[in-house]
């Protein structure tokens, strides 16, 4: 079985919380499904959870190296300089990124309202941008945004290889077909 969960702003990708913050369990997912990655807490949009191992492994073992697509809101404007460098691969802490898809995009039409709403400035403009990576380090696209001068605003996760997020809502998912 392999489900997609548009998973909302501020849920633990885990089950339980021993701080009460909220977590997988309350979309009354099918028991014994386990996450095939990670999103973090402050990211939203797809989570792919299978009952199958070897399906978990396939998802996140980085020889696969599905690309992971990610709408990003960022703050300030994004220059031809900024894009070219994130296509080049960015240097982080833990080393030089992979080269990166990456497109300046318009507002999407699809977007959802998020609760809290994303702080808003008048004076400093804010774009969106479409980023595919074939890695996961932790925070990734956050921290590569960051280092070309484009701090992210909001994350939400689109697509996972063949698997995307579609016209699926916030805290509802659907079982998917595995695709080879």
């Amino acid at each position: 079985m392999l489900i997609a969960l548009n998973k909302p702003h501020l849920v633990h990708t885990k089950f339980t919380d021993e701080e009460n913050r909220p977590t997988l369990a309350q979309f009354g997912l099918p028991p014994r499904v386990y996450v095939a990655g990670r999103l973090d807490h402050d990211s939203e949009g797809l989570l792919l959870l299978t009952d199958d191992g070897m399906l978990n492994q396939r998802l996140t073992d980085p020889r696969w190296k599905a690309p992971k697509t990610y709408c990003v809101q960022v703050e300030g404007t994004a220059s031809e300089e900024a894009l070219a460098k994130l296509r080049r691969g960015v240097e982080l802490k833990d080393g030089l990124t992979l080269p990166a898809e990456a497109r300046s995009i318009e507002t999407p039409a699809w977007l959802w309202q998020r609760a809290p709403p994303v702080r808003f400035r008048k004076t400093v403009p804010d774009c969106w941008l479409e980023l595919a990576i074939r890695e996961g380090r932790n925070r990734q696209v956050r921290r590569m945004t960051a280092a070309v001068g484009l701090p992210t605003l909001r994350l939400i996760r689109v697509a996972i290889g063949p698997y995307a997020l579609d016209d699926l809502a916030p805290g509802s998912w659907r079982e998917i077909a595995v695709r080879p």
